[in-house]
């Protein structure tokens, strides 16, 4: 590959990673002013539907594309990969229209095994976001091919801006105007099909010169693939990749159909119930925010990785493949102690109440694991290694629908959020063990998993102790205000990374690779030495 064009490809790569970011971050964090506008149980309406959202987003924005992409950058001119693309939007549009009516007529059947039947409307409202999703996924798949990643990364941003915007002003007129919780829900899932609008004007040249005009004259320099086989390969390559891109909101869609039901069957009121639901939704955007934080640095090493393998450097591949696991471990573990050591502070300070901490605390357990099958599965997929992802995706999503129901009935949403780390870390213990052997040693060389747990634990004991010492300080019913709670949060996660990046340096938990990855790690580095300069 030219060096000029491999610069574009990585210029390309970081823009798309910047602008993914963004999203993610704006995705986790708007809930947060949502559930302190519309209540336990007006979050709990709106996050039960969320998952149809997140997949067909999924489909629109990961899955599919990336798939895309792949078949696009395999044609030899500008015939076939445009022929390509439009054969491509013509199955999602097949697939797309299936998706659409079988939620507008199954709305109600939906609603009614999620145990709330007055879902159906919004069921019904997200439903018309997949009518664009063909649209947008070959429109993002075609420059993507053309390692083009400005369209995709604009269209991102859009997509979550307006709909960000729009789900807000439904929280806020449903305040302001008394609207019920299923009214404001209805309006809030009306973001996604409007969002999709907007984010599809990107696209509007490509696909009235590409995919609705006639097909260009000159013809290919070699046959394209017929439906029949392309369809196949979307089923199977496609529906792997979407799987992947779509695990923990898969999970989630799990808990729409047993959490609410096995509440109820527990004994708690309909409207208990779902409020119960609702607290236990606070840990999704905790958990998005924590995994943002756990894979944006690590992520920033696969563009090294994939040229490693391009230039089959097998060594440097290794080295960088430690490096990005590493990394991601060591983020994922500090991120997830801290969490949970501060967690009855950061649920007073985001949601106003300490419901359900205990159900948050396991529930954040699950950075840990996601982040480790994030990282794992873009070694694999590099490695064009899918079985063990996809055995390990089955066996995570089984163990959830087996187990969910029967935890909720006997433990609550504590259960729920037990036997959704359990999951995840079954997903990743099966990816694991059949990963090949020199990437299931990457987690085991060196001690560096027993140096890492043993600081974590420092860490988490360290940040507990201060907390609890603040609060003797300043009394339980100053302690207990939202206010006391966001000065507490702030010192307990200086104090964490204090203490994590201090122990770190001593314990030598990184190598000098994996410093620089990280923020200020250049700096830390150049510091430490000098210090080492100066006492000798």
């Amino acid at each position: 590959m030219p060096k000029d064009h491999l610069n574009t490809v990585f210029k390309g790569a970081l823009i798309l990673s910047i602008s993914s970011l963004v999203a993610k971050i704006l995705s986790a964090v708007y809930r947060i002013p949502l559930q302190n506008m519309v209540g336990n149980t007006g979050f709990y309406v709106y996050q039960q539907i969320y998952p149809l959202y997140g997949i067909g987003m999924t489909f629109a924005l990961n899955g599919f594309p990336n798939f895309i992409s792949k078949l696009v950058a395999e044609q030899p001119d500008e015939t076939s990969k445009s022929l390509i693309a439009r054969r491509a939007f013509h199955i999602l549009s097949g697939l797309s229209l299936v998706v659409f009516f079988g939620l507008q007529l199954g709305a109600t059947w939906i609603a009614a095994h999620m145990g709330d039947v007055n879902l159906a409307p919004i069921i019904s409202a997200v439903a018309w976001m997949f009518v664009f999703m063909p649209w947008l996924a070959t429109g993002r798949g075609y420059y993507q091919g053309k390692f083009l990643m400005g369209p995709t990364a604009v269209s991102q941003l859009i997509e979550q801006v307006v709909r960000v915007a729009i789900i807000i002003m439904a929280a806020y007129f449903s305040v302001r105007l008394g609207w019920d919780n299923y009214r404001m829900g209805t309006w809030a899932m009306s973001s996604a099909p409007l969002a999709a609008i907007c984010s599809s004007l990107i696209f509007t040249a490509f696909g009235l010169r590409y995919l609705l005009a006639p097909a260009p004259a000159p013809a290919p320099t070699h046959p394209l693939p017929s439906y029949r086989k392309l369809t196949k390969r979307f089923v199977i390559e496609g529906g792997t990749l979407c799987l992947v891109a779509a695990v923990v909101i898969l999970l989630q869609l799990v808990d729409s159909f047993t959490v609410m039901r096995g509440l109820v069957h527990q004994g708690q009121l309909p409207e208990v119930a779902k409020a119960l639901k609702g607290v236990y939704d606070r840990g999704q955007p905790l958990v998005q925010l924590g995994l943002v934080v756990a894979t944006a640095f690590s992520a920033t090493l696969l563009p090294a990785l994939t040229d490693a393998l391009a230039k089959r450097q097998p060594i440097e591949f290794k080295r960088q493949t430690q490096a990005m696991v590493h990394v991601s471990l060591a983020l994922s573990m500090a991120a997830t102690v801290g969490l949970v050591a501060l967690m009855p502070q950061i649920n007073r300070l985001l949601f106003g109440s300490l419901e359900g901490t205990t159900a948050l605390r396991i529930y954040i357990i699950s950075i840990l694991f996601a982040a480790l099958i994030t990282t794992y599965t873009s070694v694999l997929q590099s490695l064009n290694e899918y079985t063990a992802m996809i055995i390990g995706i089955i066996a995570g999503l089984a163990t959830k629908v087996l187990a969910n129901y029967i935890f909720v009935v006997h433990y609550g949403i504590n259960g729920a959020s037990a036997v959704t780390v359990l999951s995840l870390a079954v997903m990743f213990a099966v990816m694991w063990l059949g990963s090949p052997e020199d990437l299931q040693q990457v987690l085991l060389e060196s001690g560096y998993l027993m140096k890492l747990l043993a600081l974590s634990a420092v860490m988490g004991i360290v940040v507990i102790l201060s907390c609890h010492q603040i609060t003797a300080l300043v009394g339980p019913i100053l302690a207990n205000t939202r206010g006391m709670a966001g000065i507490i949060t702030v010192i307990g996660v200086l104090i964490g990374v204090l203490v994590f990046v201090a122990g770190a340096v001593y314990a030598r938990l990184f190598t000098i690779r994996e410093w620089l990855v990280l923020p200020y790690g250049k700096r830390l580095i150049k510091a430490v030495a000098k210090g080492k300069e100066h006492h000798s």
